[in-house]
């Protein structure tokens, strides 16, 4: 059993899907019920004693400022966001890698602390069993080691989260392969996700931690967000 020391937070992201609310603020840092999006997530992690906590910025960085001096947050600046996918901001915190690790998009709310927790068995992502068809990735599980993940969904299988764990071992795995693919490669296209998911699949040993629907709701679109907060409803 592992137990997670540090954080990493993306939210470098124009979230492009979430405008024109997102035309001013960047999209973890949009309010639901009064707080931000990044805030509640942050305060979940420290209530795990997750306090080595990484936030990774891009879009209007500078409003990111004071999460260093109210949660003592460290923060990395993604020069790459605007013309690169998300491989870039796991890329510049490349070095944050060195410890057993809990990486986690800044655009989530997290409903349950299951979603968060430090303990953990082997590295791979927070996962919901679907019965139904989803467009999202679709991981399928065989004596607990992911066999194969799907970029197009499915049906029956274990839908992929934006939260992972990973020892310290697989850590240094990802940090090699980064520079594989973002230097060598110039793989500049692709989620980070990516890079053990289907670059170099075979190099890692994947699991899944599993959670229930509604553990963690993703707010990818203004429509998502007015069903968690319908004071955005006037952005219909």
């Amino acid at each position: 059993m592992y137990n997670v020391e540090r954080a990493i937070i993306m939210a470098a992201g124009l979230g492009n899907r979430m405008r024109p609310i997102t035309d001013t603020i960047p999209k973890p840092l949009i309010k639901i019920n009064g707080k931000p999006m990044i805030e509640k997530m942050i305060e979940q992690l420290i209530e795990e004693d997750i306090t080595d906590i990484t936030v990774v910025v891009g879009y209007l960085k500078e409003q990111f400022d004071y999460l260093k001096e109210k949660y003592k947050v460290n923060i990395i600046i993604n020069p790459y966001y605007e013309t690169c996918n998300n491989i870039s901001s796991l890329y510049v915190a490349k070095n944050q890698l060195d410890k057993n690790v809990i990486i986690l998009d800044g655009d989530q709310m997290i409903n349950n602390r299951i979603a968060t927790e430090k303990p953990f068995e082997r590295s791979g992502y927070n996962a919901v069993w679907t019965e139904n068809r989803t467009d999202e990735w679709l991981m399928t599980v065989q004596d607990d080691n992911v066999i194969s993940c799907s970029r197009t969904g499915g049906e029956k299988g274990w839908q992929l989260f934006s939260i992972s764990r990973w020892t310290k071992e697989d850590g240094e795995k990802l940090e090699k392969y980064l520079d594989v693919e973002f230097i060598q490669n110039q793989n500049r296209q692709i989620y980070w996700d990516d890079v053990a998911m289907f670059c170099h699949f075979d190099d890692f040993c994947l699991g899944i931690k599993e959670m229930m629907d509604g553990d963690v709701t993703e707010v990818d679109s203004i429509a998502e967000l007015v069903l968690v907060d319908k004071s955005y409803e006037k952005y219909i």
